[in-house]
């Protein structure tokens, strides 16, 4: 059986499951998203959000047994990270297909009030009577409002421009574009599209700033209903209505749904957004949080009572069924009196032990899991980052370059220091961070680092020399058995048990970005120096680094266009300009201009 689909102007799903053989991603899913909501899916990398889009699309799912219903609007667009273009296809054309079903639309409208005019007027021969003719002009015309024919050309010209890629050549083939280039110009020519409905897969990836803020405008306007999958947190905080979460255990949400005033805290959220067999949250991104932490909280609390009630039970059977009172000698003289209160003692032990029993038993049976651990630094053993010196300079850059990359007159690293590098692309982030760390030598400049000190980089891009090693192999190998036996990986909360022994090659790209930060700080550097760490995260575990980066005992530098990230910071700023560093300025947190409500970060 496959999913069923039928039209409509709001999009549902009902009984959605997919599987690939016996591996099932999507079970008994429900969803429904109204007009002008607009639902964000989250969840860990594989938790099936891509799939469900593919599957409301009705997109290509080769080697998926799939079963449900779908209702959807007629004209709905998807966009999926992976780009719907021939590399031979120029830019023209591509916006002329586009625009195609638009153009359309408007010339049945023109035809319609052709046919209007005719079957109005006095005596004239026409293929269609009067009322068939309104009708037709009527369909055609409210077609044409939602398509939003009469401003196509400016809508084109205010989609390039508004993300980035006004300036393209028309003429100019897809595979003479940039990686960048192209992902902006699918999601403009779907956007140019007009379709009903939008389903969009990482619809921020290659979006500065400026983009990503005129996408947000662009979604909070749209009349029909959006589903989009996203790791932006900013991004889902300004545009989701409702969010759905398709894994919730790791961040602790559990029955996020049940909880009074939170989840279905209103009747016009739950009207617009409906889910079963994932986690529905009808609010923003923020109020999700405060709800699951709320949640994570009460889930913590009720572990710690269950095993404490557990240990009680457990000591009562025990020293119940030793006290049993009727073996021991008499020391009444009247045995009819003694033989009576054996009798009762031993029915007394008897209910007693029952009793407790019975309690252990069920309790044991319902017994909440263990919450997941949050990561945490405090498995660093106590001393672990002191240098002889206490206070002083770790790291002094002086009119250093990188040539063609990085400019930077100088740049001071304390103990203490916590900042936080920013820059469009290609500014030089991930070059100032390789010559801190060593990795990379300058061309002009001195670099000078205080002696014994130990830098740790965790960077973007991370690979494994042997795919058929598992994290915990990895892991004592690269630490040494003593430090992994002092910081055992499965204490630092990074991984399940389930994944400690997995190949490595099997794990996704945000696994094994975890396994390098397990082996940064297994062995504690002196300056911690993070290259875009919120990458390939789940938003659960991006929070997680960012609270945990507030108290680890060194310095700490980050690199990051996570706009989630910035916004929160609450130390000092280092923005790289255009021309590598040769613009670059320390920013305090009290000179930075406020960047929302919220705290900022790492706390």
């Amino acid at each position: 059986m496959s999913a069923t689909v039928t039209h409509s102007t709001h999009l549902s799903g009902d009984g959605l499951s997919v599987a690939f053989g016996d591996r099932r991603v999507i079970a008994d899913l429900g969803l429904a998203v109204a007009p002008g909501h607009r639902l964000g899916l989250i969840g860990e990398n594989g938790a099936g959000k891509s799939t469900l889009l593919r599957l409301l699309a009705g997109a290509d799912l080769t080697g998926a047994a799939t079963q449900g219903r779908i209702v959807r609007p007629l004209r709905t667009g998807l966009l999926l990270q992976e780009l719907p273009f021939s590399p031979h296809d120029r830019v023209d054309d591509v916006i002329e297909a586009a625009i195609a079903e638009v153009r359309a639309i408007e010339r049945e409208l023109d035809a319609a009030a052709t046919a209007l005019a005719g079957a109005a007027a006095a005596g004239a021969r026409t293929d269609l009577p009067p009322d068939l003719a309104a009708e037709r002009y009527t369909r055609a015309l409210e077609a044409a409002e939602r398509a939003d024919v009469w401003s196509v050309e400016r809508r084109r010209d205010e989609l390039l421009d508004g993300l980035g890629v006004g300036g393209l050549g028309r003429g100019r083939r897809i595979d003479e574009l940039s990686g960048g280039q192209r992902s902006r110009f699918a999601l403009a020519a779907l956007l140019l599209s007009a379709p009903e409905s939008l389903l969009l897969d990482e619809p921020t990836n290659h979006l500065d700033d400026g983009a990503a803020v005129f996408l947000e405008e662009r979604l909070r306007a749209w009349r029909g209903p959006v589903v989009f999958a996203s790791h932006d947190r900013e991004f889902l905080d300004r545009v989701a209505t409702g969010l759905l979460d398709l894994d919730p255990g790791r961040g602790g949400a559990v029955a996020l749904a049940r909880t009074g005033g939170g989840a279905y805290g209103s009747g016009d959220r739950e009207a617009a957004l409906a889910a079963s067999a994932g986690t529905a949250f009808g609010g923003s991104f923020t109020e999700y949080l405060a709800v699951r932490a709320g949640e994570r909280e009460r889930w913590r609390r009720q572990y710690e009572a269950e095993q404490s009630e557990l240990g009680r039970l457990r000591l009562a059977v025990a020293e119940t069924a030793r006290s049993v009172a009727h073996g021991r000698a008499a020391t009444d003289n009247d045995k009819f009196l003694t033989h009576f209160k054996g009798e009762n003692v031993e029915q007394a032990v008897s209910r007693r032990v029952r009793n407790a029993e019975g309690r252990l038993v069920e309790l044991e049976r319902t017994q909440v899991a263990r919450p997941p651990a949050p990561l945490a630094f405090t498995g660093i053993p106590a001393g672990a980052n002191a240098l002889p010196e206490e206070s002083g300079m770790l790291l002094h850059l002086s009119d250093v370059s990188v040539r063609g990359r990085l400019d930077v007159a100088a740049l001071r690293v304390t103990p203490g220091t916590r900042l936080l590098v920013t820059g469009g692309n290609g500014a030089g982030k991930s070059t100032l961070l390789a010559v801190l760390a060593g990795r990379l030598e300058a061309d002009d400049g001195t670099v000078h680092r205080r002696r014994g000190l130990r830098v740790g980089l965790l960077e973007q891009d991370v690979r494994f020399t042997d795919p058929d090693d598992s994290p915990r192999a990895i892991y004592a190998r690269t630490v040494g058995e003593r430090r992994a036996e002092r910081v055992p990986l499965d204490g630092l909360g990074l991984f399940s048990p389930r994944d400690l022994d997995r190949p490595v090659g099997r794990l996704s790209v945000g696994q094994q970005r975890r396994l390098a930060l397990a082996l940064v700080i297994a062995a504690p550097p002196h300056v911690f120096l993070l290259d875009e760490p919120t990458n390939h995260l789940s938003l659960a575990l991006a929070g997680e680094l960012e609270d945990a980066l507030g108290g680890f005992p060194g310095a700490v530098i980050v690199a990051s266009h996570d706009r989630w990230l910035r916004r929160r910071w609450a130390g000092e700023e280092l923005e790289l300009g255009a021309r590598g560093a040769a613009e670059a300025s320390v920013v305090t947190p009290s000179d930075r201009a406020p960047a929302g409500a919220g705290p900022r970060g790492p706390r």
